[in-house]
């Protein structure tokens, strides 16, 4: 039966627990502040050396009403003494500021789990807005888990009055803190990097600063002070290779990636995007860099942005543009546009789920297919997907130098679990990246724009203004070689298998790829994207039970790597899991004619570790329970 515990009483002598990994999950209202509870713990777990990874869970609805089921915001972080891969499969602990909360999470908790719950929130009004018919703090219903009923609002109040000269309800906006401090004790966190936090964050309104500091403390006094919670426990240090390391999410990192990348190409960057959830940040994140000469232009549309982006381009600047499903269908037109100039542009697709507006703020890698062939005529573009938040910097950098050396748009594959999710990011030194300048072509003897390096086929790189350089530009066909424009047949169908040819010959700076475990086996396990690391993590456990299993991980999609094939055929089956219907399936089944079988989830989650384990289990023939 459930351990409830309610009233705090005399202090009572505690004890440590160590514990390897953790999983945490924080839930609330959308303007309860579960993200920013969710996002300091992972920083001060950061600090501490465990090693992380997070994935946040937003309401797609813009100040939903409180209390209502849509409108719950969830924070999850798997925090560990070890190297892990995904955020966890399960919470141990869920922190439920209302039922909504309580509702939308408990069938993910752990069984026995623990749960932490703001009583204060669970009103007859709150109760019916969650559909609940009977209070499930009384009922029974929560047996088999831990219960802690603390009245979260009422502590924190009676913490802030008569201390701070802020309303009710801005005083009630700092609860959430509370609830930190008490999770910052239990799991031996120090509260310090939160308080540095709060006063560079509120430093303009030291009132605010102060109520938030004072919740945090208390919430942390309260957990150790009082019987409500006889153990805390306390998770070592990661071993992890040496190095300077920051927490970064997908997003950060791919907009570090594209400034290393213009430093490192000797290029101003220009960023032209229009905000669509969940690319936007990188917008934000990109604006901070003027002192780099970044130029960020918020553009009407979507079509405007990459039109902006094509603009730049053509003046000489490595030019970005972001955008996800939705946007990438609007930006299809001016796609085939930077196809046939044959101009250097990069476009990253933040997947999310749809189709249409679909589930703006939920995970999906539906948009392979899109990517690869979602433009009218033959329009061949290489295409590039990330692997964790950490790899979106190396995935960004990558695809910016393909495209300044091809001379091509290039396709950034990422998704809403990268984006937002975070992880430890061994920063790189800069002496460590090659450098990839451009060369601009100036002599106007014997200059035709569309003349090929008889190595990559790129066409030259004249910059407008450049005397003796003048040439055409446009949508229009050209000539071969001397971009006139041409309707000649046997010249249009030249320079489509030319295009063509372009994206092959990136092929060359495509390295083969070395399956992880098993060189050769019962199973393969191919993967694209965010499955990367879920997959990881099951493919391990798998093999320590004694089964024969490969993983492949792809993350060039266009060109694909040269020894693909050849690694197929070395397993006896092949599993191709993916949150979509199987788009990646489908290309190595027509292109490899392998016998294939899909995983495909659609929910808007990412796989869990337990669902993969038990289909490879499935098609090993073992039985067991992964749960």
């Amino acid at each position: 039966m459930s351990t409830v515990i309610e009233n705090p009483g005399e202090q009572v002598e505690k004890h440590f627990e160590e514990l390897e990994t953790v999983t945490i999950r924080f839930a609330g209202d959308s303007g309860d502040g579960m993200q920013l509870t969710g996002t300091q713990f992972t920083n001060t777990s950061a600090v501490l050396g465990n090693d992380i990874s997070t994935l946040p869970d937003f309401p797609a609805e813009i100040r939903a009403p409180a209390g209502i089921l849509p409108g719950v915001s969830g924070f999850q972080l798997n925090f560990s003494s070890r190297d892990i891969k995904t955020p966890g499969d399960q919470p141990n602990v869920l922190v439920a500021m209302n039922p909504a909360a309580l509702k939308v999470n408990l069938s993910d908790l752990e069984d026995g789990g623990t749960i932490i719950v703001n009583t204060d929130g669970f009103t007859p009004e709150n109760l019916k807005y969650a559909a609940y018919k009977s209070n499930p703090l009384e009922d029974g219903s929560l047996a088999g888990y831990r219960v802690h009923k603390l009245p979260i609002s009422t502590l924190n109040m009676n913490a802030l009055k008569g201390a701070v000269q802020l309303s009710r309800k801005e005083m009630d906006r700092s609860k959430n803190f509370f609830a930190l401090g008490v999770l910052y004790w239990l799991y031996d966190r120090p509260i310090e990097p939160t308080l540095k936090w709060i006063n560079a964050k509120f430093g303009k309104n030291p009132e605010l600063a102060k109520a938030n500091e004072i919740a945090v403390k208390t919430g942390y006094n309260f957990a150790d002070t009082t019987e409500v919670f006889t153990t805390h426990y306390t998770v070592k240090k990661a071993q992890i290779a040496p190095g300077k390391y920051r927490k970064i999410t997908g997003n950060e990192a791919t907009a570090l990636g594209f400034v290393a990348a213009s430093q490192l190409a000797a290029r101003p960057l220009f960023y032209g995007s229009y905000p669509i959830t969940p690319a936007s940040d990188i917008l934000h994140e990109l604006s901070q860099y003027k002192h780099f000469g970044v130029i960020t232009f918020q553009a009407e549309d979507e079509i405007a942005a990459i039109t902006s982006a094509i603009g730049a381009s053509y003046t000489g600047c490595l030019s970005i543009t972001t955008t996800s499903g939705p946007g990438m269908a609007l930006k299809t037109e001016a796609l085939g546009l930077a196809v046939c100039t044959e101009i250097p542009l990069v476009i990253c697709d933040i997947q999310r789920g749809g189709p249409s507006t679909g589930l703006p703020t939920k995970t999906e890698q539906a948009d392979l297919l899109q990517a690869l062939f979602g433009r009218n005529s033959e329009a061949p573009i290489p295409v590039l997907a990330a692997a964790t938040p950490g790899d979106c910097f190396w995935v960004a950098l990558e695809a910016a130098r393909i495209a300044l050396k091809y001379m091509i748009p290039v396709i950034v594959l990422s998704d809403g679990y990268l984006a937002n999710g975070a992880e430890p990011w061994r920063i790189p030194k800069a002496e460590d990246i090659p450098p990839f300048p451009v060369r601009f072509a100036t002599d106007p003897v014997g200059f035709m724009p569309y003349k090929r390096d008889p190595q990559t086929l790129a066409r030259p790189w004249a910059r407008p203004g450049t005397p003796g350089l003048e040439h055409r530009i446009g949508g229009l066909e050209k000539q071969d070689g001397t971009g006139n424009v041409n309707y000649e047949p046997l010249n249009h169908e030249n320079m489509v298998r030319v295009r063509a040819a372009k994206v092959a010959a990136i092929g060359q700076d495509v390295p083969n790829v070395l399956p992880e475990g098993d060189p050769s086996g019962d199973l393969l396990v191919v993967s694209w994207g965010s499955t990367a690391g879920s997959i990881t993590a099951a493919v391990k456990s798998a093999r320590a039970r004694g089964c024969k299993i490969g993983h492949l991980h792809l993350r060039y999609l266009n060109p694909l790597p040269g020894n693909v094939g050849e690694i197929l055929k070395r397993y006896k089956k092949v599993l191709v899991p993916e949150l979509n219907m199987g788009q990646l399936l489908w290309v190595l089944r027509a292109k490899y004619l392998v016998d294939a079988v899909g995983l495909n989830k659609i929910q808007g989650r990412p796989f869990k570790q337990a669902e993969l384990e038990q289909k490879f289990d499935e098609m090993l023939g073992i039985q067991g329970n992964h749960r």
